[in-house]
């Protein structure tokens, strides 16, 4: 049995017990054989009492000192984006000298740039603060519109709901995508989504009685493995190409065809990690076509081929499944 991966949460003073949440909620959901995939521990710089942003106080049981311990550091936003506690940013140094993972939720960012660990990096903050941390820290390159971003064994989130898709990024690296699918599905919130997924900043709701494609993404994810083309999901939306188009994006921060191939990917490694199907059968039911078409999206995608990627995160234990069953 593998060693259960332990998962630390900074919280500073006004912290959000959103973003505390979100990785507790998620993380004890992963079971792998029966058994914990991850223990969460909350730490802050003075252990007790912990005022929140929304001016209630949390217990938070431990001090810095169990950061030592770590597999991956995550330090939640907080209500306050100045001066962070001196004590916080060394320990941050040193995990990161240590070779940690650490990420941020919403403004944690602006802690891990005060550390110096964004300097040169790729990051991301919520969009309200976006300019702010620009200004600031100038020596990021800062994505400003995305969910999340990671640059080496550094990840940032945007605001509040971007920290669930971070943090199912990161079970998705430990433990695959069917395991990660499952927790979200357990929890009730949105699949994997790509980091680079627009933050829905200038996205208003559809009207009540608007057009939605709810449905027709629905449909399409039963017809993952049939060529569908745009005429195919205007069609069943009922609408125009332009109009679905327009709209899908405005729904989903990607264009249709782009949202088709991330879920077409993400089938293919479920079935990668949960079936003995051969390369062909696996790119054929997850609509990607060949064996040799698959091998190039999911090597341009993951850095790895189809072959190494099973290898790494398969957790077969009964007999092939048969074409037939998928």
């Amino acid at each position: 049995m593998p060693p259960v991966h332990r998962v630390v949460v900074i919280s500073t003073p006004p912290v959000s017990m959103f973003n505390i949440a979100i990785p507790e909620m998620l993380f004890s959901k992963v079971e792998i054989d029966g058994a914990p995939g991850y223990e969460t521990l909350f730490c802050t710089a003075e252990p007790g009492p912990v005022r929140t942003s929304s001016g209630l106080d949390v217990h938070i049981p431990h001090g810095l000192d169990v950061i030592d311990t770590a597999d991956t550091v995550i330090i939640a936003g907080a209500g306050s984006r100045e001066e962070p506690d001196p004590r916080i940013l060394a320990v941050l140094r040193r995990a990161a000298a240590d070779g940690k993972r650490i990420a941020s939720i919403c403004t944690g960012a602006f802690a891990l740039a005060e550390a110096g660990l964004l300097d040169g990096r790729a990051a991301t903050t919520y969009w309200t603060y976006t300019g702010e941390l620009g200004d600031r820290y100038p020596s990021i390159d800062l994505q400003k519109d995305v969910l999340f971003v990671q640059d080496g064994a550094v990840l940032t989130s945007s605001g509040y709901a971007a920290g669930i898709d971070l943090c199912l990024h990161i079970i998705r690296t430990d433990y695959g995508a069917a395991v990660a699918n499952g927790v979200a599905r357990l929890t009730l919130v949105a699949p994997v989504r790509p980091g680079g997924q627009t933050q829905f900043t200038d996205t208003p709701l559809p009207p009540e009685r608007g057009v939605s494609f709810v449905c027709t993404r629905a449909w399409a994810m039963q017809h993952l493995d049939e060529p569908l083309t745009l005429t195919d999901l205007a069609r069943n939306a009922g609408v125009s190409v332009r109009t679905l188009s327009r709209r899908f994006h405005a729904e989903t921060g990607l264009s249709p065809l782009q949202w088709l191939l991330h879920q077409r990917i993400e089938r293919a490694r479920e079935l990668l990690e949960t079936t003995t199907l051969p390369m062909d059968q696996v790119a054929r039911a997850s609509g990607l076509g060949t064996a040799d078409s698959m091998r190039q999206h999911i090597q341009r995608r993951l850095g790895l081929t189809p072959s190494a990627y099973r290898a790494s995160f398969s957790r077969l234990t009964a007999a092939p499944v048969a074409a037939a069953t998928v």
